[in-house]
């Protein structure tokens, strides 16, 4: 349904113009919850995973891309019932305030979370990001997950939102590509080992042990092996609830007095050093 931009106070376009990433994702989460999908090709991804737009906001150049990923991926262009609203780049700049990145926004209805056993019944490998607080981060870590063989991600209650614009962005719309969900309460290595994964928590510990002992292990070798990497927000690191719960903790071995990666980059090496070998 094609409605061309006349006013900036225009009600329907709230969703747009009042509402921050954060209230969006708490907006009647999840059943009505929403987030902001930016560019064509974050869109494209989004409409991949199955999410439906609720409204799209674009250029009028871009109307035929979009045209064509809504008959692609819903059987109907922008003449069906979902609004695209329409206007110019300065009149969407006034409207958001920043300019519409590669000239396309969607609102999308947020998915409900899956239920964690669900999502990993058939996981070789998994990630944990423990309350990690930087999108850039989160989106960063869900591109490598995606990249180097990780089947799917979980996030504690308190790490930051995967589809916040920016983590989306940043993953390059990974984190639709691959399958994750929030816990309800963490730590939760005991629901993870009765899964049948071998917690490794990825710290700075004394008594931790060495990344590479593990890349020629029979724990990462075994075709049935099951691993969840657990890694700990920017600053503190793990919570040493989590530290001591899991059957094994983890450093990343340094050159040069280096004591520390960033944990994007951290999740990238680790990831790789545990990926499957039988595929």
């Amino acid at each position: 349904m094609l409605i061309e931009i006349t006013s900036l106070a225009d009600q329907r376009l709230l969703e747009y113009t009042s509402l921050k990433d954060v209230a969006l994702r708490r907006k009647l989460e999840p059943e009505h919850g929403i987030y902001m999908a930016e560019s064509r090709n974050v869109i494209e991804r989004a409409l991949m995973a199955g999410h439906r737009p609720r409204s799209v906001l674009l250029e009028q150049r871009w109307l035929g891309a979009i045209d064509d990923l809504f008959r692609q991926y819903m059987g109907f262009g922008i003449d069906g019932d979902i609004p695209v609203y329409v206007g110019d780049e300065s009149e969407l700049e006034r409207l958001t305030g920043f300019r519409v990145h590669r000239g396309a926004l969607a609102a999308m209805e947020r998915p409900p979370m899956p239920d964690p056993a669900d999502l990993l019944a058939d996981a070789h490998r998994i990630c944990v990001l423990e309350d990690l607080v930087d999108h850039t981060n989160v989106g960063a870590a869900f591109r490598s997950a995606e990249a180097l063989g990780i089947d799917a991600v979980v996030i504690t209650p308190r790490c930051a939102d995967p589809l916040y614009r920016r983590a989306v962005r940043v993953s390059m719309g990974n984190v639709f590509m691959i399958p994750w969900t929030r816990l309800t309460s963490w730590p939760a290595t005991d629901m993870l080992r009765d899964l049948g994964f071998t917690t490794l928590a990825l710290a700075l510990s004394d008594d931790a042990l060495s990344l590479a002992d593990f890349e020629d292990s029979e724990l990462v070798r075994s075709p049935d092996s099951r691993l969840a990497i657990i890694l700990g927000t920017e600053g503190d690191g793990l919570s040493q609830r989590t530290i001591a719960s899991a059957d094994y903790v983890v450093r990343i071995p340094m050159l040069h007095h280096v004591d520390s990666l960033n944990v994007a980059a951290a999740a990238a090496v680790t990831f790789w050093a545990l990926r499957r070998r039988d595929c």
